[in-house]
């Protein structure tokens, strides 16, 4: 069996497809494949390893007809076409779980640092901006005993509200398509419709996958309905908000503060007036940036790859009725 894997991942990973009879072929390059890069590289693979969002759709697949199986190394998997891959009979697996805390490190993160105007500060150091002491210059908030509203309370929005809760005694409400009880016991979450959600929260932070139902979610008229003195963190997908919409929410002062993990395009241009804002915190996409976390979610890959090789479902295949 060989594999072809899209970027640089940790030499355990690789050592461990080896081991197990595999024959690897890299892009040790790391550059981002266009589709028709990744088709030529597939097509006389059996497996990829895929790591970045290049499109996997139908044309993708017809043109890959070798492929047998995808291990994502993402937990997203918007930019599969998973119906087509299930047609080529290809399943297709990514890795829940072990990005969970790192991804919510990221969001309390940006939530602390966006309170307290933290990249906009910083950045007065180097501009030969930071002169005399100002008492009223540029002030953050507190978040202590504030209200945190998450969008997608699953296992990162969980890992959010436990920091939340445990540091600054921040009360959590939460809306999603089911309730948590575990949230709920151990956190007091309470459950509230979204309209509630985007009123009563201090601190909306996003934890959904992208989907048509989730896709922009977060636009003009949704900013409008939150506090004046809110602030917006999204470390899902860019495309969960309206970027337009979220730069004039802040410019006009509709919302306090914003903090980004995800942007839309990625990469963002370096032009974009959000890079600017003292009161938004943005970060190129590092949820799970961590030699812990990305060593583990190449492993998780790998392992569902060998069980392919042998016959047995993925472990954490997405497309299970591609089994039959």
């Amino acid at each position: 069996m060989n594999v072809f894997i899209s970027k640089n991942i940790p030499s355990q990973a690789v050592e461990l497809l080896k081991n197990n009879g595999f024959e690897i072929d890299i892009n040790s390059d790391d550059k981002n494949l266009s589709q028709e890069e990744l088709i030529a590289a597939c097509k006389q693979h059996d497996f990829l390893l895929n790591i970045g969002h290049a499109n996997l759709d139908s044309h993708f697949f017809s043109s890959c007809p070798n492929l047998k199986g995808i291990a994502l190394a993402s937990v997203g998997y918007d930019h599969v076409d998973i119906n087509a891959a299930t047609r080529a009979g290809v399943a297709v697996s990514n890795t829940p779980d072990v990005l969970s805390e790192a991804t919510a490190d990221i969001a309390f993160l940006l939530l602390l640092a966006v309170s307290r105007k933290a990249f906009g500060r910083a950045r007065e150091i180097p501009a030969g901006e930071w002169k005399d002491f100002s008492f009223l210059h540029e002030l953050g908030i507190d978040l202590s005993g504030k209200t945190l509203g998450i969008y997608g309370l699953g296992r990162i929005g969980y890992e959010l509200a436990r920091k939340a809760k445990a540091a600054f005694n921040m009360n959590i409400i939460y809306y999603n398509r089911s309730k948590n009880p575990k949230a709920e016991k151990d956190l007091d979450a309470k459950y509230v419709n979204f309209d509630d959600l985007l009123t009563k929260s201090d601190a909306i932070s996003v934890h959904t996958n992208l989907s048509p139902e989730t896709e922009f979610r977060f636009n003009k008229d949704v900013f409008k309905r939150m506090k004046s003195s809110a602030i917006f963190i999204n470390t899902a997908r860019g495309k969960i908000h309206n970027e337009k919409d979220l730069i004039e929410a802040l410019e006009t002062h509709e919302i306090w503060g914003a903090g980004l993990d995800v942007t839309d395009p990625e990469p963002m241009s370096k032009d974009n007036p959000l890079l600017n804002m003292t009161n938004v915190c943005v970060l190129p996409h590092i949820g799970s940036a961590t030699i812990e976390t990305r060593t583990k979610m190449a492993t998780l890959a790998a392992n569902n790859l060998i069980a392919a090789a042998k016959g047995k479902q993925m472990p954490q295949v997405v497309n299970k009725e591609v089994y039959g």
